[in-house]
């Protein structure tokens, strides 16, 4: 199956490459947070990337799943992009809401 093209600037290692380096292009790709394109030949490309990326593109890919959240996600970011959000506190919000503050069982203030 083949998709998209991959992102301009990615970059590509040949597979023997990698089978003769692999530690090395797996702490790039951690490091860099950037895929690694894994040319085979004969054979469809591959990529590499770190857990931490692809759990983050798997969350990202969930929540803009609904079209409503997405919507809302959205707006947000231009929001932010924006500044036109006024930062608060966590104590004014809990003051607006009528949240009082719960108390754990040693006493320590949640």
């Amino acid at each position: 199956m083949t998709h998209s093209v991959p992102p301009a600037q990615s970059k590509q290692v040949l597979y023997v490459e990698v089978c003769q380096n692999l530690s090395q292009i797996c702490d790039e790709a951690i490091a860099t947070g950037e895929p690694i394109e894994i040319i085979r030949e004969g054979s469809e490309s591959v990529s590499l990337i770190s857990t931490a990326e692809l759990s983050s593109l798997l969350e990202t890919v969930y929540l803009f799943q609904s079209h409503r959240n997405a919507t809302r996600l959205l707006d947000a970011l231009q929001r932010a992009q924006a500044e036109t959000n006024t930062p608060t506190t966590v104590e004014s919000l809990r003051q607006e809401f009528g949240l009082v503050e719960e108390r754990t069982l040693f006493g320590h203030v949640d």
